[in-house]
């Protein structure tokens, strides 16, 4: 599939338009963490993919990630170097050597803070590459609240088309989702039509039904993806998370029939982790959830580590990693 065929199928997608908050609903919510981590510890060890199955679905790890960069000392400079590195993910020689000059592969999104938004809509014009900001007091979300609003605003008028936001983590442990619907229903109306990805920050709600509960009311909000972390917390993505967060995304479509996206970030760095959680999306939710409209990867170092895996595949040996270099 091209990045156009992509970029058709969001632009076509129907939007999950949220609903009223259904109490009853959140308090049904149960997990049990040791069930969900035996089912977590299968995924891996159930299916494996090997040879040109694995080039294949590593190259859909490429389409769907987040390629990130949100450090203190982000420039310009690096930031242009990284909406390079998004629009040829892959070197060229490798590209042609497994064949695939036609499929055009390029990173789901370019993720920035807001002083970077305008630089990144510049350099990815004309590519199809949606411009990802974080906002609303990230990573804490602890900034008062009318600056969080206009934060999301600033980042849409700049060009920002997703725009990633964090949660009051008090709501969550203090059951309050009365709060947490109206915190995120208020993200989702300043986003207009740009995309709303809401990071829970799942390492500090601190029980997974937390979690599960939490992802219910975001997405009854209007959340267009539900995301577990912001990056800097101690505990980020892990599997039993997102089976947690994608039960709740596949009970949402039952109840509403809208899709919700998924979207795990922090401490995704290998190749193979990458296709732990695409195997994940497929056994969970299914095939609509391993293109980049429903499935993203937040990563900044992943990259390299799957261009390094597909220069194995071309010729046998593992490279430096200085031969796959990120900005």
């Amino acid at each position: 599939m091209s990045v156009q065929d992509l970029h058709g199928l969001l632009s076509n997608m129907q939007r999950n338009p949220g609903m009223p908050l259904d109490l009853d609903w959140v308090d049904s919510i149960r997990v049990n963490r040791s069930a969900v981590e035996r089912r977590a510890s299968t995924l891996p060890a159930r299916r494996t993919v090997k040879k040109k199955f694995q080039v294949a679905w590593l190259l859909r790890a490429i389409s769907c990630i987040d390629l990130t960069t949100l450090g203190g000392d982000d420039t310009p400079g690096n930031v242009l170097r990284l909406c390079a590195k998004a629009c040829r993910p892959v070197r060229q020689d490798l590209i042609q050597a497994l064949g695939v000059e036609a499929l055009g592969v390029r990173v789901g999104a370019v993720c920035v803070y807001h002083a970077m938004v305008s630089t990144a809509v510049s350099a990815l014009d004309g590519s199809w590459i949606p411009v990802a900001a974080v906002a609303a007091g990230f990573p804490h979300g602890l900034n008062p609240f009318p600056q969080r609003i206009e934060e999301i605003k600033a980042s849409v008028a700049e060009g920002a088309s997703e725009i990633d936001i964090v949660i009051t983590r008090a709501h969550v442990l203090n059951h309050d989702w009365r709060a947490l619907y109206d915190e995120v229903a208020a993200f989702r109306e300043a986003c207009g039509e740009a995309h709303l990805k809401t990071i829970l920050a799942t390492g500090e709600l601190g029980t997974l039904t937390n979690v599960g509960k939490a992802s219910a009311v975001a997405m009854m909000a209007g959340a267009d993806f539900i995301k577990t972390s912001t990056g800097k917390e101690a505990v980020n993505a892990t599997l039993p998370v997102g089976l947690v967060m994608a039960r709740q995304i596949r009970e949402y479509e039952e109840q509403t029939g809208f899709k919700v996206g998924y979207k795990p970030a922090g401490g995704i760095r290998t190749a193979k982790q990458s296709l732990d959680w695409l195997i994940l999306m497929k056994e969970e939710l299914g095939d609509p959830w391993l293109t980049s409209n429903l499935f993203r990867i937040g990563a900044s170092s992943l990259l390299s580590d799957i261009e390094r895996q597909l220069d194995h595949a071309v010729t046998g040996h593992y490279s430096a990693y200085n031969r796959h270099p990120m900005p």
